[in-house]
């Protein structure tokens, strides 16, 4: 091999061991439910669409080499409208039922050779070029990496209703979005999701049989629901008597927690 082609090759690695080619997958295919009917992916930011300032943050940063937009089937045509006006935006595909199969078709759309690929929610239209910067270079030397915010919430760990743990805060970070993978890897974790729902759907139901102490009580708000927790008596362990429950007072909207009375029985 001549020498002036092993300098090209080397200087090819170089490049890309610098700057892995990056796709971004927009992810917009929501059902804008939450809206009251109003899609949020086209609600106007000082005149301009949502959808078009997230284009734009990913269209204009130099560590994205291409952008791939999910969006709703009955929006297509709109939407690929939109994106004439960004050259980095290589197709428009129709997203599925769920986020993750939403993913899975903007993967399979990437180019061949894709090293990375930033999956990033349409309705976040504010993302700065500098945390776009930090998580492809932290996945490219890591593998994945994301953006993340500390909780500040008290956050309860539950699985039937019961508290189980009380997780401390500062361990505790919220993700955000652009998450960045390595392509391979990330091909890899959708597999095994997929393969996972597939085993649970096709595994027969077991209906658990009934018990005194079932801990969950939804409220009539659906989007509200009631977690008690055993509190320790003098003899230790738990009991009915000693059983607590989270309850919403209705004046403050305060949780209160009392112990529940066991009646007396014959």
């Amino acid at each position: 091999m001549k020498l002036s082609n092993l300098l090209r090759k080397a200087q090819s690695v170089k490049q890309k061991l610098e700057h892995p080619y990056t796709a971004a997958v927009i992810v917009a295919a929501g059902s804008a439910t939450r809206m009251g009917g109003v899609d949020k992916i086209f609600a106007p930011i000082a005149k301009l669409p949502v959808i078009c300032r997230t284009l734009a943050a990913f269209n204009n940063h130099p560590a994205i080499d291409e952008i791939i937009v999910v969006t709703r089937p009955d929006v297509i045509e709109r939407m690929s409208r939109v994106c004439v006006a960004y050259e980095k935006v290589r197709i428009v595909v129709a997203g599925g039922a769920s986020r993750t199969e939403s993913v899975q078709k903007g993967l399979a759309a990437v180019s061949e050779g894709t090293q990375l690929v930033a999956v990033h929610d349409g309705a976040r239209p504010l993302v700065p070029a500098e945390v776009i910067t930090k998580a492809v270079a932290k996945a490219a030397k890591f593998g994945a990496a994301a953006p993340a915010i500390p909780v500040k919430d008290t956050i309860k760990v539950s699985e039937s209703g019961a508290v189980d743990a009380t997780p401390r805060r500062e361990t505790l970070f919220a993700v955000q979005t652009p998450q960045v993978f390595d392509a391979d890897l990330l091909r890899g974790a959708l597999q095994n999701a997929e393969e996972r729902t597939t085993a649970l759907l096709s595994r027969p139901s077991a209906c658990p049989s009934s018990s005194r102490r079932v801990q969950r009580r939804t409220s009539r708000s659906p989007h509200r629901s009631t977690l008690s927790w055993p509190r320790r008596s003098s003899r230790g362990g738990t009991s009915d008597e000693n059983w607590t429950r989270l309850r919403r007072s209705p004046p403050c909207g305060w949780a209160k927690a009392h112990p529940r009375r066991r009646r007396n029985s014959l």
